[in-house]
C-alpha cells in the first residue's frame, strides 16, 4: 500500500477536527497525580468506567501519599469494578511510593514515566500528550483500527501501528491529532456498526471500500 499523499492526509485530519473541534481527554482529574492515577486504570477499561470510580476519590486522594495513607486494602477494594484492578491497585501504589519520595514530580519524559511500575508507552504518551502538551500519539484500539482503515498506516498490532504513526502525521495536525483520532474512533468510526453515512471520508476508507463490493 502506497502513503497518504500531504493531500488525502489534509483531508483525513481536516475532517476529523472538524467533526470534533473541542476534542480533549474524558477522564476527569484535577491534578498530574490524579490524571496519572486515571490513565492507568484506564487500561482495558473505559473511561466512563474509570470516572465513575474516580468521582468517590478525587476529594480524598490529590496526592501520592493519600493513596499511601488509604492503605492498600481499602484503595484496592475501592476500584475492584475496574477491569484488572488487583494489579492495578499494586501499580498504583508503587507508583505513589516513589513520587512520594520526589515530591509528586510527574516525569515529562517518555523514558522517565515508564519506569514507574504500571506505565507503559500507552500511558507514557498519553500524559505527555495532557499534561505537558508534548505532541505525541497513544495508540491505543480505536487509533489502530482507524489508522488501518483510513491507510495511514497498514500494520497488525497497536504497537506497530505506534512505531509508524507520529511518522505519517504532518507537523500542522500533531498538537491535536491524539484526541481526534481517539473520539473519531469511539464514536464515529466504531468497531462494529461505523457510522460511515456521517463520514467524509468514504473514498479513503479500506473499510467502506470493502463494505461496498459484498
Amino acid at each position: 500500500m502506497k502513503k497518504r499523499t500531504k493531500k488525502e492526509l489534509d483531508q483525513i485530519f481536516g475532517f476529523m477536527m472538524e467533526k470534533f473541534p473541542n476534542a480533549d481527554t474524558e477522564l476527569i482529574y484535577h491534578n498530574g497525580f490524579q490524571l496519572l492515577v486515571a490513565v492507568i486504570l484506564s487500561a482495558q477499561t473505559t473511561d466512563k468506567q474509570v470516572n465513575k470510580v474516580t468521582d468517590k476519590l478525587r476529594k480524598k486522594i490529590k496526592k501520592p501519599e493519600d493513596i499511601l495513607a488509604l492503605g492498600f486494602e481499602s484503595f484496592e477494594k475501592s476500584i475492584r469494578s475496574i477491569g484488572l484492578y488487583r494489579s492495578k491497585a499494586k501499580h498504583i501504589r508503587a507508583t505513589s511510593q516513589i513520587l512520594a519520595q520526589n515530591g509528586c514530580h510527574i516525569p515529562a519524559t517518555q523514558q522517565e514515566l515508564m519506569k514507574l511500575p504500571g506505565v507503559g508507552e500507552k500511558t507514557a504518551k498519553v500524559i505527555l500528550y495532557v499534561l505537558y502538551g508534548q505532541p505525541v500519539v497513544a495508540v491505543d484500539t480505536h487509533v489502530h483500527r482507524i489508522c488501518n482503515r483510513l491507510g495511514i498506516v497498514e500494520t497488525t498490532t497497536p504497537l506497530q501501528t505506534s512505531k509508524l504513526l507520529e511518522t505519517r502525521i504532518p507537523n500542522e495536525y500533531k498538537q491535536k491529532a491524539h484526541h481526534c483520532m481517539i473520539l473519531f474512533g469511539r464514536y464515529l468510526c466504531t468497531a462494529r456498526n461505523p457510522k460511515c453515512q456521517e463520514c467524509k471520508l468514504q473514498n479513503l476508507c479500506n473499510y467502506f471500500i470493502s463494505q461496498q463490493k459484498k
